[in-house]
């Protein structure tokens, strides 16, 4: 992967000592990646403003997110898959495009109407992905009705989602808010904006006839369970009111490899989210003024957002089917025993002693 350094624009930026630790943590990964080919594609099946919709997600394997390169944020490994040069060449990049394409054709019955496209840190930043790439992409998929391209508020311009307006593509701007809390994106997360940030970017994207899907981060590190549902109900209700955002993805922590919150993880400092947390805010939530999806990556395993191993398949059902009917009732469906301890975490766990329970 591409090496962490803090000679970027970034320095100065976030908290010093975590991204310190942030950029010891990531150099102990010497794994490289091949430049021509994606890092993930699969198909799925999206709740987007037009209806529900097949949606084919392309990660492209880029140089790197340049804030993971300056230390990050603590939960993010996404940067450790990167491939090692801090670039990638046009071609390449449109060779993983081919591949995914291919892949498209292999599995699936026609093309898929929306396209999401992402990075390991912002499709947007030119450094990532070159403006003629950009350009190229938006030509090659000129033919579906939606793209959604992820990326940090900093880099939303009107200009660049022209490229996509002008193929008569909706486009939605997917950025990582990750909290409404400015206290919490700052010091648990070490992300550097401010909500301000994200409000500005949403009035761009608007400006340019995109909308913006908000991701929010359940439960990052240092934070209780309750805290963690507290924050999540708080940030989802601040993002409905902000005009463009018409989404939200939470999106709950997993322990990925070199980062901050796997050293907590081994250090018995940290547990994921209960799923029962993640249905809790989805229920709260229901009423507010935006759609509310969740998709727990890692679901069941240690490392992943879990209950207590014996109900977390049927949580994981109905988190699922939530997200395409958005009727909280699909809750009353599932129930363990395992609930009581959920309820005792959430009453007696404190950020002091946390994970109460794992």
């Amino acid at each position: 992967m591409s090496q962490p350094s803090p000679d970027v624009y970034e320095q100065g930026r976030g908290m010093d000592a975590h991204n310190k630790v942030m950029r010891e943590i990531r150099s102990r990964n010497d794994a490289s990646y091949e430049p021509d080919e994606p890092t993930r594609v699969w198909i799925d099946r999206d709740n987007t403003p037009d209806g529900v919709v097949d949606s084919l997600t392309i990660v492209l394997n880029t140089g790197g997110c340049r804030w993971a390169r300056a230390g990050g944020c603590t939960m993010c490994g996404y940067v450790a898959e990167s491939v090692d040069g801090g670039t990638v060449a046009h071609e390449d990049l449109l060779a993983q495009i081919d591949a995914a394409l291919e892949q498209e054709r292999e599995t699936h019955d026609g093309t898929c109407r929306q396209v999401k496209i992402y990075t390991s840190g912002s499709f947007l930043d030119e450094r990532e992905v070159p403006a003629e790439t950009r350009q190229a992409i938006a030509d090659a998929f000129g033919d579906r009705d939606r793209i959604v391209v992820e990326s940090l508020p900093d880099f939303v311009d009107r200009e660049k989602i022209a490229d996509f307006r002008e193929q008569g593509l909706a486009v939605d701007v997917a950025i990582g808010l990750e909290t409404a809390t400015d206290r919490v994106r700052h010091d648990c997360v070490n992300k550097y904006f401010d909500f301000a940030d994200f409000e500005d970017a949403c009035a761009e994207a608007l400006a340019a006839d995109a909308g913006v899907k908000a991701y929010l981060l359940m439960k990052p590190p240092f934070l209780s369970e309750s805290e963690a549902i507290e924050d999540m109900i708080s940030s989802v209700e601040r993002c409905a009111a902000v005009d463009g955002c018409h989404t939200v993805s939470m999106n709950p922590t997993n322990v990925q490899r070199y980062t901050m919150v796997e050293q907590l993880y081994f250090d018995g400092g940290y547990r994921p989210p209960w799923l029962w947390s993640v249905a809790e805010v989805l229920r709260e939530t229901v009423e507010e003024d935006v759609t509310v999806v969740s998709d727990p990556v890692g679901h069941g395993s240690d490392r992943g957002p879990h209950n207590c191993g014996e109900c977390d398949e049927h949580v994981q059902t109905a988190i699922k089917d939530f997200n395409l009917r958005q009727d909280p009732s699909v809750f009353t469906q599932v129930e363990c025993e395992c609930e009581r301890t959920w309820d005792v975490v959430r009453e007696r766990e404190k950020s002091y002693s946390l994970p109460l329970a794992q």
